[in-house]
């Protein structure tokens, strides 16, 4: 081999290397760049999210928390106000179901009071005493016609208010005087002037009665 032919040899070789490292040096270098790139490219993601998140905690957040606020105080109105009327139709409907119990169990308290004056007027015409057999085939037919009229009157809940011989009771009695009976006790009625009367548990009207000092 001539030594021009060597020297030419080494050229390429030193030529060959010196490619290799240009060829090394650019890699790292675009190697570099993508790095630097894909950073800046994550630091602008970043950076967004960054401004995003400021924009959404900023007055935005603060303007939903208000309306949100605000819709919360309406529905706990609205609840309470839904509540009154609830309470409200109850109570109503309550009170309604009484008055029809109460209409019920005194539906003949008009009919009644109408009727006392006139068994006062059958009990002041039983109490004459008659003779003749005229009178007393009359008082029959009037104590029958009475005795009836008690009867029905007694299925409707009429019952007559115990009176004499009973300790006086302001709710059923009226005094409308004071007599004295050392054998009895005090505040013992002695006398009934006027019969009471109740329709079941309500005083249609109280007896009249003298009581003992």
């Amino acid at each position: 081999m001539s030594e021009t032919t060597e020297n030419k040899n080494k050229q390429e070789e030193t030529i060959e290397q010196d490619d290799t490292v240009k060829e090394e040096a650019a890699a790292q270098a675009n190697g570099e760049i993508a790095s630097s790139n894909e950073e800046a490219s994550q630091n602008k993601e970043a950076g967004n999210e960054e401004d995003a998140s400021s924009l959404v905690e900023g007055p935005l957040v603060e303007e939903y928390k208000a309306k949100i606020a605000e819709l919360e105080a309406k529905l706990e109105e609205e609840e309470n106000r839904y509540l009154r009327l609830r309470a409200d139709f109850e109570n109503m409907r309550r009170r309604s179901q009484l008055d029809l119990q109460a209409a019920e169990k005194y539906r003949a308290q008009s009919l009644l009071m109408d009727l006392l004056p006139v068994i006062d007027n059958f009990e002041r015409a039983l109490d004459v005493k008659v003779e003749s057999e005229d009178a007393k085939n009359l008082y029959k037919g009037i104590e029958m016609v009475y005795n009836m009229l008690i009867e029905a009157a007694k299925k409707e809940g009429l019952e007559v208010i115990p009176a004499e011989d009973q300790p006086f009771d302001p709710n059923v009695h009226q005094a409308i005087m004071q007599e004295s009976d050392p054998e009895k006790e005090s505040g013992i009625v002695l006398k009934e002037f006027q019969k009471g009367y109740k329709l079941k548990d309500r005083v249609l009207r109280p007896s009249m009665v003298s009581v003992n000092e």
